[in-house]
Parts: structure tokens; sequence; C-alpha cells
């Protein structure tokens, strides 16, 4: 039986698949990448969109085709205990590690920061997150369904704001006229691939692989019963929802750009970003995007830790929910205390480390109709992209540890020995060839 999503289905699903994956954590990235790239921003964009936009889809295409219930269950033809490590390291980094703690930096960025002396800013942290996070873990522990109704009215009201900010921007003042065209200083594949890496701090690409059996439970719901059904509708969702998202990553970078002429590049994106609405729309647009920003990270951080809770409650029921509740805010505090900028600059390990892993692990998902879930292939596959994504890991630790003699020179060796190093996508060569040969080999034997 053929059967077919109305409209109006269509529509609730793209809504939904929205809220996952947007927030306001993804509204500072892309502004702090136009500062970044200036006039070389136009190929900055596009390896941004390929991390943020195009990766995100796959992870849910890679769920859907092989019928996964969790991003465990899509790992495990690579072995239960990598799949275990992997499925804690990503709901680590989601939760306590960078995505939760972040939800308060970026609050206090935004909203508080400006406002405060330099000299009050870690005092002003501390109390804040300190309240932000009582907060959170006071509704969390209630399970107070009124973040579900703030969390509907959030999303509509956050993208009023942002098109009026672009139609005040781009059509009112006419400061498209600012934006240069393309940079011909040769370094196209350099931008390109930064604008690749500055995707990952989205984290969408690994949250895709939680969110995915979401909307595969939904399509489900509507009567989607085969894989062949579901990755066509999952196809049509992504073009709605990314696409969409993808205009407002754009605009948010070119606006990044622009802002340039009137400021200079901020530490982080979210002061960026309140320097722009300052600009636009005065004190009052800023007050409104901190309000707004508060309470979208408010239920942000109530979905995280009790959806991390709950995982780990399940799967350790003697400890149970509340302990690791407990357990998830405080450690998210403790990260928050040392600040945005910090948080980004210490996640760049982490991230370099599990993206390239969840990456492969999503080219096999979304190939399985001709790999099957061969267990030869993607334990190849995962071995040869683990070596790269360990060797960036060690490269990108911060100071001072960057700055021995162990990390510098093996840094040097690499840069000169291994392809695409010195831009961050080494993984590229060596996942491919972990994947081809093993795939080669699997249907030798098979012969044989």
């Amino acid at each position: 039986m053929n059967i077919h999503l109305s409209k109006k289905q269509y529509i609730i699903l793209s809504s939904l698949l929205f809220g996952l994956f947007f927030g306001a954590g993804n509204l500072i990235f892309p502004i702090h990448l136009g500062q970044l790239s200036n006039t070389n921003w136009i190929f900055a964009t596009i390896g941004f969109l390929l991390s943020s936009i195009l990766l995100p889809l796959l992870s849910i295409q890679a769920i859907s085709k092989t019928e996964s219930n969790s991003m465990f269950d899509l790992a495990l033809p690579t072995g239960s205990i990598f799949a275990f490590i992997f499925m804690a390291l990503t709901h680590l980094s989601l939760g306590v590690l960078i995505a939760s703690p972040r939800t308060a930096t970026v609050t206090y960025s935004m909203g508080i920061q400006p406002l405060l002396p330099t000299r009050d800013n870690q005092i002003g942290l501390f109390i804040f997150s300190l309240i932000f996070f009582g907060g959170s873990y006071w509704l969390a522990f209630k399970s107070n369904q009124i973040t579900k109704y703030v969390g509907k009215f959030l999303n509509p009201v956050f993208i009023l704001l942002i098109l009026f900010l672009f139609i005040l921007a781009f059509v009112i003042k006419g400061d498209f006229r600012n934006l240069p065209i393309i940079s011909h200083n040769g370094q196209n594949a350099s931008n390109l691939a930064t604008g690749f890496l500055q995707g990952y701090n989205t984290m969408d690409a690994l949250a895709g692989l939680g969110f995915g059996v979401a909307i595969i439970a939904s399509l489900k719901f509507f009567g989607l019963k085969t894989k062949r059904q579901r990755s066509k509708a999952v196809s049509k969702i992504g073009m709605l929802t990314m696409g969409f998202e993808a205009l407002i990553y754009i605009f948010l970078i070119a606006l990044g750009v622009i802002s340039l002429k009137y400021t200079s590049i901020s530490a982080n994106g979210g002061i960026a970003f309140t320097e722009i609405m300052k600009h636009y729309t005065g004190v009052f647009g800023a007050a409104l995007l901190a309000t707004l920003t508060l309470l979208a990270c408010l239920t942000t951080e109530i979905g995280l830790i009790s959806s991390l809770s709950q995982d780990w409650a399940n799967r350790f029921p003697k400890l149970g929910y509340h302990f690791f509740l407990t357990l998830s805010t405080i450690g998210s505090f403790i990260i928050a205390n040392f600040g945005l900028t910090k948080i980004i600059t210490y996640s760049s390990p982490i991230l370099e480390l599990l993206y390239p892993i969840a990456i492969a692990l999503i080219i096999l998902g979304v190939l399985n109709r001709y790999l099957e879930q061969n267990q030869i292939i993607y334990k190849t596959t995962i071995i040869f992209t683990a070596i790269p994504a360990i060797l960036d890991f060690i490269h990108s630790l911060p100071a001072p540890i960057n700055q021995t003699a162990f990390v510098y020179h093996l840094s040097q060796w690499c840069n000169s020995s291994i392809p695409l190093f010195n831009v961050g996508l080494d993984f590229i060569p060596f996942m491919l060839f972990g994947l081809i040969i093993s795939f080669i080999w699997v249907k030798i034997r098979k012969i044989a």
C-alpha cells in the first residue's frame, strides 16, 4: 500500500524537526563565522552549510535506512563496546560537557555580560549560572509541562524577530551593498574547510543521530511502514526544514560580515549578536533578544538534562533519574563557569574527535543498501577514520598542552606527512580508503 503524507503532515513534521535542531546556540556560530571569514565569507558559508545542514539531514537518513532505534544501534556493527563508548561520549557532549553549559553562557554573554563591567564578569556568570541551573533543575525535577508550551511559543517568535532583523538590515538599511562578492586570494579551499569545521559547533549532526529516532517514529505513526517510504519522506521534510534553516544561516553569516563595518571581531558570536541588535534596533531590541534567548536556552537546558538523565536512568535503574539529573546539573554548572569562549575552545578537540567518527557512521548508514551493516566494513572504516580523528584531537588541544614538545613535533610531522591535515579534513581520505578497501575485500571473499 503506497501511503503519502498530506501537506499538513509535512508541515507538522518539518516544524518538529526545525524545533529540535534550531536553538539560540545556532544563532551565534554563523555570525562569528561571518566575522572571522570577512571577505572570504562565500566559500566559508558553503563549508558551514555542508556540516550544519547536509550532515544532520544525512544522519536522520542513516537512522531511517538502518532502522536503528538509537545511535547505539547505528554503531553496533562496529562492536557493542565501541557503540557504548560512542553513545556515552556523544550524550556527554550534547549534555554536560558542551551543549548544556553552553545554554547558560550563551544567555549570559548576550543578556547580562554587556551590562556589567569587565571586572565583574566572573562573579556575574557564577550568580547567573547558579540561578539558571537551579531553575532548570527544579523544573526538570518536577517535569513541569510549562516548558513544552513555552518551547512551542518561542520558535515562531524567534523566527519573526530574526526575519525582522534581516528585513531591517538588508532591505530597509540596504546593507547588502556592503557585502563583498568573492575573494580572489587563492584561499577558497581553506575557507571552505574552515566553514566546515565551524559547523561542528552546532552539533546538529550528532544531535540528528538522536532526533532521527523521533522523526522516524512519527513517520511510522503516520502510516509509512517501509524504509523506502520513510526515506523519501525524510528527504522532503529535510529539504523544507534544512532549506529554511540554511537561508537563516546565510543571512546570519552575512550579518557577521557586515558588522565589521561598525564593530570589531568579538570573542564569540553571542557578544557579536548583541552588538548587531543594538546597532539596528537599539537597547529595546537587544533586551528583547536577551529575553527570548533566556527562555529558549532554559527550555533547551531542561530538555538536555532531563533526556540525558532519563536515558542513563534506563540503563542504570538502581541509580535512578534524579541521581543523574543532579549529577548532570552540577557538572553543567561547573563547566559553565569557564565562560562561553573557553567552552568553545575546549569543545573543539572533543568535536574534532567525535565528528569524523559520526560522519563515517552516517555514511555507512546511508549506504546500508549496499553494505548491509557488514561488520568488517564498519570496523575497518571506523578504525581508519579514528586514526586521523585522534591526531586532530591531540593537535587541537588548548594551551598549554598544545605547546608541549610532544604535541608540537607530532603536529609538525602530521602537517608535512598527512594529506589535508593542515585544514583539519585529513579524516576524509582515511575514511574513504578504509571503506573502499574493506568493501572490495568483502566482495572478493564472497566471490571466492
